[in-house]
């Protein structure tokens, strides 16, 4: 074998080892596992925290082997929080927040991308610069206009928005509008406008078209949502804290800060709590996860 015919064959065996091993599908399954362990560890040791003794840790410490593992702590933890109560809660806010939430910003996804007028943009501007604006920098001016809106007293007993579970839905509604338009405004984008022109053809009413023609089809989307909206809001610990002043009336989170103690807290039902509080956002994603996955790629596919 000649000199070239040998360098020749020494550069196609090294090109078949790239393609065998290519370096940035290796990078990126080292990237995607050590994410992995990142995101579980934490997880997998309140749990382990959680099925542990008291005694035990106060003892050995928290990263020690285990001499017994119980599920004690999550019925401690359920009973001494009252976190049946908080969960009703909680479903009060998140269930009505999110419908109004997603009803309101497909309403006005609908008419920002299929009702021809000028201030479109300017709107569709204003609802997304909304998502930049910090919590923190409007509580002070927000705490004292709930101290002067009125509310009915079916609504609310103190008869104002402030510690009422409706003020909180209200807040939960108002800020995740923004995003909700501008996620439903670029999927409403990807339905062809021949569909619409049929439909006007047909003689279909703006609300017809709105509800029998774009809802269907945004269904991913809204589920995806959903998803977003249902963990966002249920886990909310800010708004609840500062805009509720009675202590029963705050969502879930709440029983949460119910468990701690003034000097010494019991990290061992505190984890057993947390475990129980995350179940409800695991059991919404199971539900919607082919419609939330399906509408996180739905976008992808539209050339």
């Amino acid at each position: 074998m000649t000199a070239d015919g040998a360098l020749a064959r020494g550069g196609v065996v090294r090109q078949q080892a790239g393609r065998r091993f290519p370096i940035g599908r290796i990078l990126s399954y080292v990237l995607m596992i050590g994410a992995t362990v990142l995101w579980l560890v934490p997880i997998l040791f309140a749990l382990y925290v959680s099925l542990r003794p008291y005694a035990e840790t106060s003892k050995l410490g928290y990263v020690s082997l285990p001499h017994k593992l119980t599920f004690s702590n999550y019925v401690n933890a359920w009973q001494e929080s009252d976190m049946f109560h908080f969960f009703l809660n909680s479903v009060l806010i998140t269930l009505p927040a999110v419908i109004i939430t997603l009803f309101l910003a497909s309403l006005v996804a609908f008419v920002l991308t299929r009702v021809n007028i000028k201030i479109n943009v300017a709107l569709l501007i204003l609802f997304t610069a909304g998502n930049l604006l910090p919590q923190q920098v409007i509580i002070t001016p927000l705490y004292r206009l709930y101290l002067l809106i009125p509310l009915p007293h079916f609504l609310a007993d103190s008869g104002l928005m402030y510690n009422s579970i409706a003020g909180l839905v209200a807040i939960n509604v108002a800020f995740q509008l923004g995003f909700c338009v501008f996620v439903l405004s670029n999927f409403m984008r990807t339905i062809p406008d021949e569909m619409y022109e049929a439909s006007i053809v047909d003689g279909a009413s703006l609300w017809t078209r709105y509800w029998k023609l774009t809802l269907p089809l945004v269904r991913p989307a809204l589920a995806a949502l959903a998803t977003l909206l249902t963990t966002w809001i249920y886990n909310d610990f800010f708004w609840a804290i500062t805009l509720i002043e009675t202590g029963s009336r705050r969502p879930v989170t709440s029983a949460l800060a119910n468990l701690q103690g003034q000097f010494v807290s019991n990290q061992n039902l505190i984890a057993a709590a947390a475990m129980i509080v995350a179940i409800p956002t695991l059991v919404v994603y199971m539900l919607l996860q082919r419609q939330f996955i399906s509408g996180l790629t739905l976008g992808s596919t539209k050339g």
